[in-house]
């Protein structure tokens, strides 16, 4: 049953009082029964004998589920023939490519962990991951072999698997990535039997004769991905069969218009769980057609576009803004288009007009919907679909999900409309963070209701009708003489600016009020900085925002700091406000 098939049941139903937006479900997806499989064996019993449908789009190398599950069997058995056995962690350090899904799913087959990291994290970082999860067994990308031999060195690991780009790019592809980048990566001695290529290892697997199929139950630890680590050390976050499939079977109640044999377009990295559970797991699970994308290439997303005529298409702010300001995006067509969907940031109610009237322009029908989660609990928690889109919004629970607002300092549960802590409960949240007990029970609480409640550190409040907003961080609350000031709230105020492009407040130290707002600012292309426009600012935040809220100062930039996990880094232009306070001492 449909969302638009729904009206009447809709319209005669009984209101659900206390979670309202369970109206919005009809009643098969409000009883939805998640599975207990293990994730290997739910993907494949979804694909069902549909094998002859493509699975994966690697640089038009069109990847059929029948080689994709030979593939993944002759990883597993590779795996097996090097001694990995049920319960190891593998821990896979690639880019969005067939092998490291290969190698996700052969885990999984085999009763192993997978703990998944960023391929452009510092030595350090790999070497903090490795021995964190006590993993003994790498695929790490080639051209990071160099740079990362010595931090392996100082770990439990005993083989890498080096794997290049290039291994399914089509033939030419292939010769040209060989002739321009592979013939310059460093790569290990004959003699150091520590490492290996992909193919070699996957001649193992071809020639071994042994089957292996481990009966992983649903609440078995089957993948660890990691925390953003901007705010201290990266925390590793175990999730089990159960919520990674979960996420799939929400995700599929979300886009209930997606068809097997429809394109999506995954350019979110496998190492977040946004990218690996709902732009990887959730369309392979639908039959739907895969198209990689190892790295952001504005020329290659723009073909994709052309060429492909994708159905969805899910990103970050940044690669919106991105699509926007290429010209070459003129001329494209867009009326196939089913779902684009926003997450890993916030969405700023000017960006998402800007947005849908691009999509609008260019033929659309659709707006841009939203979700909003965080890797604790898997990806998404919450999702706007049509009737819950509103402005500002981040949509409804997904089914399954319960949400409520609580008091920060008190846990008690907060009325509609009432600002709070956002906290959520449903089968997705992860079983906790690796070897640190502390840090999982400070934001995993047992409420009186005897559940296990997600504590984000986000701030926002439910509407009556049950449409969830997010208003702030509560970790980048800034106190100004005793007054709290949320750095969102300013951020928003200054996006409405037309010569704003992206903007970052934080707060800096202050004689006596102990903290003020400072506002860094990137400006649209052609936008020159001013004294004047920096008063024009400073008005617009007088008209619209309480006098201590008003930011201190106002910088200009070029461009604003980054983490890994594509956004702002906040917290590195607050270290660099406390050194220049420190160094004028």
């Amino acid at each position: 049953m449909g969302k638009i098939s729904n009206f009447f049941f809709k319209l005669f139903k009984k209101k659900s009082v206390d979670k309202p937006w369970l109206d919005y479900y009809s009643r098969e997806e409000r009883s939805i029964k998640f599975t207990k499989k293990s994730i290997y064996d739910y993907m494949v019993d979804e694909v069902g004998n549909d094998l002859d449908y493509i699975a994966l789009n690697y640089f038009e190398n069109r990847i059929s589920y029948n080689d994709f599950f030979r593939n993944i069997n002759t990883c597993a058995r590779a795996l097996r023939e090097f001694g990995v056995k049920e319960k190891d962690v593998v821990t896979i350090c690639l880019p969005n490519m067939p092998e490291a899904i290969y190698v996700f799913y052969a885990c999984n087959k085999i009763g192993a962990v997978a703990d998944i990291i960023h391929p452009l994290s510092s030595p350090e970082q790999v070497k903090f991951y490795l021995n964190e999860s006590k993993s003994r067994f790498l695929f790490l990308v080639d051209f990071n072999y160099d740079k990362m031999k010595e931090a392996i060195a100082d770990t439990l690991v005993y083989k890498t698997i080096l794997v290049s780009p290039k291994e399914s790019m089509p033939f030419g592809l292939n010769l040209g990535y060989t002739l321009t980048r592979s013939i310059r990566t460093k790569k290990p001695s004959f003699s150091d039997t520590a490492y290996m290529s992909w193919k070699k290892f996957m001649s193992y697997g071809l020639s071994s004769l042994r089957e292996y199929h481990a009966k992983m139950n649903s609440d078995d630890l089957a993948l660890i991905l990691h925390s953003g680590g901007t705010t201290g050390t990266p925390k590793g976050i175990m999730i089990s069969n159960y919520s990674f499939n979960a996420i799939a079977q929400q995700s599929a109640v979300n886009v209930i218009d997606v068809r097997p044999k429809d394109k999506i377009v995954t350019v979110l990295p496998i190492f977040h769980g946004f990218g690996l559970g709902i732009c990887i797991h959730t369309p392979i699970c639908l039959k739907v057609e895969t198209i990689l994308m190892p790295e952001y290439d504005a020329g290659r997303f723009y073909k994709i576009w052309k060429n492909d005529k994708p159905h969805v298409i899910l990103g970050v702010p940044t690669l919106w803004e991105g699509m926007m300001s290429n010209k070459k995006f003129d001329d494209v067509d867009m009326s196939q288009l089913k779902y684009i969907i926003s997450g890993g940031d916030s969405l700023s109610i000017q960006a998402e007009t800007r947005i849908n009237n691009f999509l609008h322009k260019h033929g659309a029908k659709v707006n841009i919907l939203k979700g909003y989660g965080m890797t604790e609990s898997v990806a998404a928690t919450a999702y706007t679909f049509p009737g819950t889109n509103e402005p500002g919004s981040i949509g409804i629970p997904m089914v399954g999900n319960t949400y409520k607002i609580c008091d920060p300092d008190t846990m008690e549960e907060l009325p509609f409309g009432e600002e709070g802590e956002i906290c959520v409960n449903g089968p997705t949240l992860m079983m906790g963070y690796l070897n640190n007990e502390e840090e999982t029970n400070n934001v995993i609480k047992i409420h009186k209701d005897g559940e296990r409640w997600l504590h984000t550190g986000d701030i926002g409040y439910i509407s009556p009708s049950g449409v969830v907003y997010f208003t702030s961080r509560l970790k980048r609350m800034i106190v100004v003489s005793g007054f709290n000031v949320y750095p969102s709230m300013i951020e928003k105020v200054i996006s409405k600016h037309d010569s704003v492009s992206k903007v970052c407040v934080v707060g800096i130290p202050h004689p006596y009020k102990m903290h003020v707002p400072k506002a860094f600012i990137v400006l649209k292309a052609g936008v020159e900085p001013s004294n004047k426009l920096k008063k024009e600012l400073k008005d617009l935040c007088s008209k619209e925002l309480a006098v201590y809220s008003v930011p201190k100062e106002f910088e200009f930039r070029d461009s604003l700091p980054i983490t890994l996990y594509n956004k702002i880094n906040y917290k590195l232009l607050e270290e660099e406000e406390i050194r220049k306070l420190e160094s004028k001492k």
